[in-house]
């Protein structure tokens, strides 16, 4: 069953041109069973809103301005907001707003374990985005649905230059998330598991929940990130993986492991047995006889700073400090 989400729009805040976008973006989360917007419609300045709530059932909540320079509109969509939360069985809520107003707003409801899809103007401000599990600048919406297939085909295969025009203000660096990807793999390298591309996915969004690759003018994660120098990409049938690209031969990618492996069990060290099989699950055509050794315990023995120690039926490598 899909996740139900409601849709709150501040109409003073967002153009009318953007609903389309909107709804196509929301449908990849979930089901939206509220769709409604908040706005003064004795205004002219909202009538653009007008045909597009016909066409798409949004439910329009009237707000009189009752104090000049005052935004009466943020306090009926907060109020609707916690009384949807306290009545309504959802699993998220889609703030619409360029308007930091609404940052307490998307910071109580996800304290209520509830998922907030923020979607603002590249002006929108800081605190509002980072208050969102998920922030989407609008802009960027529009221009992706309204690029045919052709432009977007050319936007993938010729992403370098384009990237650059395409890069919003507000956007992180590529730098700050090639830092981060990298402090994800070498976590996940130290517990000896693999970084898939999903997982880098959600973890950024986790960090910077504004972070979407169409800012750099890509629309798919994995062709974003094959353009930062620190990364590559392993593809294993469906399966694809992330991981550091190191000019390194392979025999130092080996040796570095091995001495990690034993490092990380402290002073007991590691049974020569479990050290192997980790090898053979990491490096699958790793033969000890190509580097120079008959026995894998000679292999082990030569590193610097690791001595073998018989202990009854098994024998372990255990890292010695220096001194």
């Amino acid at each position: 069953m899909d996740d139900r989400f409601a849709l709150l729009i501040d109409a003073d805040n967002v153009s009318a041109k953007y609903i389309k976008p909107i709804l196509d973006e929301l449908s990849k989360y979930g089901n939206v069973t509220y769709k409604r917007i908040y706005g003064d419609w004795t205004k002219t300045n909202n009538a653009s809103w007008k045909e597009e709530l016909l066409q798409n059932s949004i439910t329009p909540i009237q707000q009189f301005s009752y104090t000049h320079g005052k935004n009466a509109t943020d306090s009926a969509m907060i109020i609707d907001a916690m009384d949807m939360l306290y009545t309504s069985e959802l699993e998220g809520f889609c703030l619409v707003s360029s308007d930091s107003d609404f940052t307490k707003l998307a910071s109580r409801l996800r304290e209520s374990g509830k998922t907030v899809i923020g979607m603002g103007e590249d002006k929108t401000p800081s605190p509002f985005r980072k208050a969102c599990d998920i922030f989407t600048v609008l802009e960027i919406l529009l221009e992706d649905s309204t690029m045919d297939k052709d432009e977007k085909e050319e936007k993938n295969t010729a992403p370098q230059n384009h990237g650059k025009q395409q890069k919003k203000v507000n956007a992180v660096s590529k730098e700050k998330i090639e830092e981060a990807v990298v402090k994800i793999i070498t976590e996940n390298q130290n517990n000896d598991r693999e970084t898939g591309l999903g997982e880098v996915g959600s973890r950024l969004v986790k960090l910077y929940p504004d972070f979407d690759v169409r800012q750099y003018g890509y629309s798919l994660l994995s062709k974003f990130l094959e353009t930062l120098p620190k990364l590559k990409l392993i593809q294993e049938g469906t399966k694809v993986s992330v991981a550091l690209y190191e000019d390194k031969s392979k025999k130092e990618r080996i040796e570095e492991y091995i001495l990690r492996q034993i490092q990380s069990n402290g002073r007991y060290g590691i049974s020569l047995g479990s050290l192997g099989n980790r090898i053979r699950m990491r490096f699958g055509d790793f033969k000890v006889r190509d580097y120079g050794y008959s026995q894998f315990k000679q292999y082990i023995e030569s590193f610097p700073n690791v001595e073998i120690v018989e202990d009854g039926e098994r024998t372990r490598a255990v890292y010695m400090k220096s001194e």
